[in-house]
Formats: C-alpha cells, structure tokens, sequence
C-alpha cells in the first residue's frame, strides 16, 4: 500500500475465506463507496482459502494499490484470527468490518462517518437488509438517532460486528477478538464495544449493508454444535459480569440469549439431531441454565413469548420428548387454542394444567397483545344465503382459536376497511373505550371437534342499500376487545343469488385481495335516470367532446 499523507476515515476489515463468486461483489461496493477512496483503505485478509478468494483479493490489489493491503496467511478455523490481523494493521480513525459474502450501498460508508463526526460516535449501526434467507435485526433500525441506549433499543439485538467504531477505543482498552471462540466470535467483541461507548448512533434512513444468506450454507455460525453456542453464551455473560457488572443490562443481555441464542439451539437443529444428542443437549443446557440463570426460572419468563418459557422449562425438568414435541409444534407455524378465563388468557400448549407436570400456569399466560394468534386462526367454515318471504340473510359458521369464556364471541358485517395496522397480524385489537356496534342476528357456539377451537354460527340479515360488507368477529381477551376480519381465501362461497322484490337486488360473496370474506348487495339494474338528468349529462359529454 502506498504512503498516505493522511490518515484515512475508515479501515474496511474483510476477513475471507472462500466467498467466491460472492467476494467479488463485496469489494465492488467497497471501490465504488461515495466517500472516495482517498478517504478509506480496505484490508483484507485471506485465511487459507481454497477456492479463487485470495487470487481474487490480489487482483483488486492491483488495480487499487493505495486503497487494498492483502494479508495471505494459513487457514486459523474462524473469523477471530484474521480479524485480529487486520486489526494489527488498521489506520483509519474508524474500523468496519464487513463480511466477505456481504455488500454495502454505495453510499454507506460516508453516511456513517458523517454521523460519527456529527456526534463523536463510538459505534455507529448501518441499516442492515436481508438478501435472501438471512434474518438481520430491524428494531434497533426503527429511526435514524444520534445516540441510543443500549437497552430496550434493540442494540443488543444488533450484536454482529458489521458496524463502524471508533479505533482509537478499540486500542485505548487492547479489544481484541477471541480466539478461542469457534463461532461468534463477534459477540463479545460489540459487546465489550458498547460496554465502553459513550455515544451508539444509527443510520436508519439508508439501506447501508446488504447481508446475504449462502446458499451452500457454508458459513460456521449455521453449523455450529449445541456445545460451541453455549460455550460462547457462557463467555460473553462473563465478559459482561467482569465489565459493568449485575444490573440491568447484564439482565436485558441474559434475557437476549434465551431468545436468540438458545432458542436457536432448541429449533430444527434441535429436531434433526439424535435421539442420543438430544438428551445430552437437554443435559448440557441445563447445567448451563442453573448456573448462569439459577435454578428457579420464575424471575425471568414473564420476559419471554411461552414458547420460549415452555422450552426451558422443560431444560429445566429434563424432559427430552415433551421439549421436541413443543419445538416440532413451534417450528411448524401452528398455533395452540387460546383459553379465556376471567381476565387472563393462556396458551393450549401440551402440558397446560397436566397433572403429570408441574408446570405453573404462569408458563402458560399470554401477556400483551395476542392478534397475531387470533388472526392467524380464525377461518370461514361455510357460508349461504337463507330467503324467507321478502327477508334475506346470511347463514355463516367460522372457526375461532379460543375456547373457555367465549360468551363475548361474536359476528358482524361491518362497513369499512380495516385499519392497515391489522394487515401484518389478521386482527386488531381496539383503542382504551372503543366500542363496536352491537351485533345483528343471534350467534350459536359450540366447541370443535378435538377441543382446538370454537365454531361460533349465526345468521345475519341484509338490508336493500347498495354496499360492501366484511365479515369480522369480535372477542374479549383479558380485559380488551379483538376484532378479526374473517379469511376467505380458499373456502367456497355462495352463488350469488337474486333479491326479488319491487326493486331486485343482486347479493354475492367474494375474496377480497388480502384474503378476507366481503359480501357486496346492491340493486340488480342501475336505477333509471330522470329525463333531466339524461339532457345534463347529454349535454356535459358533448361539451367535453369540443374541448378535445
């Protein structure tokens, strides 16, 4: 690299190894950045690849010879070693790291060091989007700020080191990577970062870092053993105790673990290992869980969804078959029914009130809004017309995911959309005092069969107006009102039919685009018009006709 008069803003460290084709789209990004490269050196270094990734490294060395330093060294089996390396050889007032596999937007990387600047920034987060399967976190990426706390941000949600800091804090405390991590090595390091951060800006109003999923799912953090996962929850929660100590955030980061880390473990991962394996990751996990989380885990579940409580519970009590059923229900998308009981609500999940556990119903209890679980089970079971005399109605039957308490179940044909906050979960739940009008036409309930549900029936009359109605249920959950607009998509609808009368009407039922039941009436033939009426718009259409 040739001799700069001065000192970069940004030392991109990109730890390789075997990203081919990928690689070359990441580096691309990397020369192109708007900030220029007189303002940014790329260092680069290949961990024993054996593929086309080091030739490839040399190639844009070449081309760019005051921009890239190239480090070939012998494969160290991770990404803390060549991290550490580039480290040793990093300028730039500020660090970021990228993965090889990875790319940025072109503008990246002068959006984030303009931030840094403004702010004197430590760490500063890039918005992150995810390129195929990848999952990347979203809450922390909300709104652009200048600082944010560490909790309830969602910055320890954002834990990978594909950030930007500030060196000269990386080398007033010595912060390195651990070595002796075989995955996730990046974990303490951000960790440690934030720990000693005065000020965490991010940069939500760009798309910075585009984090691609391989498909050869070559990457280590996807393979990593039960045992390795652990062993780096256990180092990152010491790392913390030694660093800020018992607290708040020692908690708001144990309880991070629980629900990302370890829940990782007790995914598919979990269903596709051994019978053998199993059981000695409920051991292992278990040993782990008393010592870092002791042996009571009443402290903490009310912090986590019940799935999650559930799963560790039976850590807890060593049940390996009862733990794989959950997961294999969990993993699956199905949801259990939901039980109402006075002001409380529970999840059906196996195990709930079994004489043969002891799991208290608190493991159990629903806690906040629940219109993901309501939407999600809440289908149309048959609907029809019924005609008596000059009266017409809807005959309907939908299948409801509660059971217990559902005398407040109801059905109505409302009027109007839906607020689009209800779209992503199928359901919305109503404002402090909102009230629904009152039902038309009486409901019947009873339970489905398997005890999975409620079908609640009712026939609801139609009036002669032209309009398009949606069919919705409504349901008290501990203390608040729900209401569901009902899926049609995939079920049969009634022919439409003919409203006789002086006037006919023509009623149907249709699926409307975002798969909701919607019932449309309206006369058969549009009314005539009055001879007056037909003159003026006679009139008005030849008028247009002249000023063409």
């Amino acid at each position: 690299m040739t001799d700069r008069s001065d000192v970069p803003d940004v030392t991109v460290v990109v730890a390789v190894y075997n990203t081919m084709p990928a690689l070359t789209e990441c580096l691309e990004s990397l020369v192109r950045q708007s900030i220029g490269l007189d303002r940014i050196e790329i260092v680069a270094v290949d961990d024993g690849s054996t593929d086309d990734s080091g030739k490839e490294l040399d190639r844009f060395a070449e081309r760019f010879p005051g921009t890239f330093k190239v480090i070939h060294q012998e494969n160290s089996g991770g990404p803390a070693r060549p991290n550490n390396v580039a480290l040793a050889n990093a300028t730039g007032r500020y660090v970021f790291f990228v993965g090889s596999d990875d790319y940025l937007g072109l503008e990246a990387l002068e959006r984030m060091v303009a931030m840094a600047d403004a702010n004197d920034s430590d760490v500063v987060l890039g918005k992150m989007v995810a390129v195929g399967d990848r999952s990347v976190p979203r809450a922390i990426f909300r709104s652009t700020e200048a600082n944010v706390p560490l909790i309830g941000s969602g910055a320890l949600y954002a834990i990978s080191n594909t950030k930007m800091y500030k060196r000269s804090l990386i080398e007033e405390h010595g912060i390195r990577y651990a070595e002796d991590l075989p995955v996730s090595c990046d974990m303490p390091f951000t960790l440690e970062m934030y720990v000693r951060s005065r000020t965490v800006s991010v940069v939500a109003d760009y798309d910075c870092y585009y984090a691609v999923r391989r498909d050869d799912d070559s990457n280590i953090t996807y393979r990593a053993r039960f045992e390795n996962r652990l062993k780096v929850c256990a180092y990152a929660l010491d790392k913390l105790r030694d660093l800020a100590g018992p607290g708040d955030l020692y908690d708001a980061f144990a309880i991070r673990l629980l629900k990302v880390d370890l829940a990782w473990i007790f995914g598919t991962n979990f269903l596709a290992m051994t019978p053998e394996r199993r059981a000695e990751c409920v051991r292992t996990t278990g040993r782990f869980m008393e010592e870092y989380y002791g042996t009571s885990f009443d402290s903490v579940e009310h912090r986590l969804t019940v799935p999650e409580r559930l799963r560790f519970r039976w850590v807890f009590e060593g049940r390996v078959d009862e733990l794989a059923e959950l997961v294999h229900l969990d993993t699956s998308g199905a949801m259990p029914p939901t039980v109402l009981e006075g002001d409380h609500a529970y999840a059906r999940y196996p195990g709930f009130r079994d004489s043969r556990y002891s799991l208290p119903d608190s493991s159990f209890e629903l806690r906040g809004a629940i219109t993901g679980r309501l939407g999600s089970g809440t289908v149309l079971e048959s609907a029809d017309w019924h005609q008596e005399g000059d009266g017409f109605a809807l005959d309907v039957t939908v299948r409801v995911p509660v059971l217990g308490e559902t005398e407040s179940l109801q059905m109505r044909l409302a009027s109007g959309p839906m607020p689009k906050s209800a779209d992503g979960a199928g359901a919305r739940r109503l404002d402090e005092g909102e009230r629904l009008p009152d039902p038309v036409g009486a409901a019947a309930r009873a339970l489905v069969p398997g005890e999975n549900g409620t079908l609640i029936t009712s026939r609801m009359p139609l009036r002669r107006v032209r309009t398009e109605l949606g069919l919705r249920v409504s349901v008290d959950v501990a203390g608040r009102t729900y209401e569901i607009p009902v899926r049609g998509k995939g079920r049969p609808m009634p022919l439409a039919r003919l409203w006789a009368g002086d006037v006919p009407y023509r009623v149907s039922a249709r699926v409307n685009t975002k798969g909701r039941m919607v019932v449309r009436t309206g006369p058969l033939r549009p009314p005539k018009k009055s001879l007056g009426s037909r003159l003026r718009s006679l009139l008005t259409g030849a008028k247009r006709s002249k000023r063409k």
